[in-house]
Formats: C-alpha cells, structure tokens, sequence
C-alpha cells in the first residue's frame, strides 16, 4: 500500500483515481495554507484533523506517507519538491515543472541524488483520444510523423483573482512573457516523435492588447525544431476572449494526418492512405473508427470515473507501479526538464524580437558547463 500526501487541495483531480485503487495507494494526508479548502477535502478524503496540516514540513516530518502529489502554485513546485525528496519521499508534481532554468537544474540534481521516484504529472498526455492517437502512430498508420500542433485556449482572467485579491497567476502566468504553460499542448505531441528530442525554440505573438493590465501577449506561439529537424508549433492562449478549446492538437505524416475537434459538433478525425484507399488522406474520417486499438486499460473503463477522461485515473496508476517497481516512469525529470525549459526559454525568444534559444540535452549526469543558458 503506498500512501500518499497532498499538498495543495488542488490535488483533487487525484483524489478520485486513488479512491478507485483500493489496496493500492491510500491518501492518508493532506496539506493547505486555506483552511477553508483543507476542512473541505478533509471531509471529502475521510481524514481526521492529524492527517490535516497547514505547514508542509510538518507533513513531510509527522506524517505517514511515502510519496508527495504536489498541486500547488506553480512558483512552488521545485522547492516543494526537493523537500520531499531530501525527506525520502516520491514525488509527482503538475505542471510546469519549474519556473527558472536554475530550478530545473536543481530539480534534476537533487531527484539523482535521492533515487526516489519523480513523475511529472502531465495528465494531457494519458487523454483516450490522444492515447489512441499515439497507438496509431506507433502502429505505422500515419506513416512518419515530420509536424505536430498544439493549442491550450482557456480562458483566465477571472483566475488572475482569488478570493477578491490579486492570485499568483497575475504575475506567475500572465505577469510574464512567452509560452508560460506549453507542456498540455506540447506533451501529446512530443509523444508521437518516440525520442526525438526539442532542440530549440522560437517565440512570436501580436501584442498586449487585454485590458487587465497583464503583460502577456494576448497569446503566443511558438515554434519547436526537433533534433531530427522535424517541427513542433504551440499556442498558449489564456487571455483572448473566445471559447475553450485545450485539447486542440494536429499530427502530420507521410501517409496522413489527425486534427482534434475545433468545436460546433465537430469530431476528432484522421484521413489517412491505406492499401486499399491509397488517396484516403483526401477524406476524413472518425477517429472513433479505430477504438478498437486503445490500451488494453483504456477498453476495460477501469479509470472511467477518473477526471480527463479518466486520464488522472491511470497517471496516478504508472506513478504507483513506478514507486513499486522503483524504475523511473516515462515522464521522468528529463521529460519535466525538456517540455518546462519551452516555457523558459520561450520568454526570453519573445523579448528578443524572436530570438531562436537553444534548448540544452537535459540528461542524467549532465555536465556542469552544459547546464546554461546559449544566447
């Protein structure tokens, strides 16, 4: 049984997924600075006041858990982080990973040293569709995949307030420049390029133009060339005024494409060249034709009641096996590195007229003097 503490009541798109492995993980702690939030999840978990606390160090030292989900503000993430693992606790943390290059290399340097397990909790990436998606790229459908797209369009100027007040995401999202939140609409994409790896990053947007007083750009989009020379193109847009639409992605290959809905009934589609239809890219078809090569896990429904499509359900199930088995998971630090570092490195191409910024080979045992900045 692992036992898990959460910091951050935010964390309740996990709740759900651990409540659904009996005998597997258990929740047996819970941590906020809001005591109105942590009374809520307090009643919602089944915890009694000791397993309650408003000081996270006291969790890590008083309580009985084995690994730490951390849900907080993004600004907290790596500090967080490497307390619980300089405790000899695991670790899954949403995104982004971190807010500085620097914390990434501290990030990285202190998950080698604990050997403990790090899981970067990019929940987009285990979405059905997109893990069907990625069944089919592996299976050859599309043929070889040279470009992807990604949009994360939300909306959150409301979200720039919290409770009347002005809320970390004024200065800690929309306060900067650059895709700030890449890694939902990076992640999936990534996913369909094997080991490909981002080598650089340049950033464009049209301006500021809301009348917030924010800094950001009413949206931004970035370019990502791969290492393969391949392409990777991102918008992150969460001040424009329109609908949502956080799942929109594009996968091109030499055989045919898929596109995510756009809205108005629309449908997740591909169009691809068969034997038997080789001008079938000129046709789209559903998606939903192909069910039948989801995960084996995906068809059970055994996460369905999970949030994200029961995407939460089976993030938390890899973290699970990856503490049991103590092999890092495939969203390891490296991965948390790479897609966060687009973030990074976005806000200084942007400020720089379009600067192209090298992204560095994040890696185990890394050399000092690669772990910089190349302008």
């Amino acid at each position: 049984m692992i036992k898990i503490g959460i910091v951050g009541v935010r964390g309740f798109s996990v709740v759900d997924a651990i409540s659904a492995m009996p005998g597997e993980a258990q929740i047996t702690a819970m941590c906020d600075l809001d005591q109105e939030g942590l009374d809520r999840a307090k009643e919602k978990i089944g915890l009694t006041d000791s397993q309650c606390y408003r000081i996270y160090e006291d969790m890590l030292e008083q309580a009985d858990i084995d690994a730490v989900v951390i849900s907080t503000p993004m600004q907290c993430h790596v500090p967080q982080a490497i307390l619980a693992l300089q405790a000899g606790k695991h670790v899954m943390c949403e995104v982004t990973a971190a807010v500085s290059m620097d914390e990434l290399w501290w990030l990285i340097e202190n998950v080698e040293k604990s050997g403990k397990i790090y899981m970067y909790a990019e929940n987009y990436c285990y979405m059905p569709e997109l893990q069907l998606v990625r069944q089919m790229v592996k299976q050859g459908y599309f043929g070889e995949i040279y470009y992807g797209e990604g949009e994360y369009i939300h909306d959150c100027t409301d979200l720039r307030l919290w409770k009347g007040k002005t809320g970390w995401r004024t200065y800690w999202q929309m306060g900067t420049r650059g895709s700030f939140y890449p890694t939902h609409s990076l992640g999936p994409v990534m996913q369909c390029f094997d080991d490909d790896r981002i080598v650089s990053v340049t950033s464009f947007g049209p301006g500021n133009h809301n009348p917030y007083g924010l800094r950001n750009d009413d949206l931004t989009q970035t370019l990502c060339q791969l290492e393969s020379g391949k392409l990777v193109k991102i918008r992150v847009d969460t001040i424009s005024p329109r609908p949502h639409n956080m799942t929109y992605y594009q996968i091109q290959g030499t055989k045919g494409c898929y596109e995510a809905p756009r809205g108005l009934g629309d449908v997740a589609k591909i169009a691809i060249a068969t034997d038997e239809d080789p001008t079938g890219f000129q046709n789209w078809r559903p998606l939903s034709d192909f069910n039948h090569l989801l995960p084996e896990r995906y068809r059970s429904g055994e996460g369905d009641n999970a949030g994200h499509g029961g995407g939460d359900y089976y993030i938390v199930a890899d973290f699970i096996e990856a503490i049991k088995t103590g092999v890092q998971p495939e969203l390891n630090v490296y991965k948390a590195a790479e897609w966060t570092s687009v973030a990074l490195l976005s806000q200084l191409s942007i400020t720089n007229q379009g600067k192209t910024m090298e992204v560095p080979n994040f890696r185990r045992d890394m050399p000092w003097e690669e772990k910089r900045i190349k302008l």
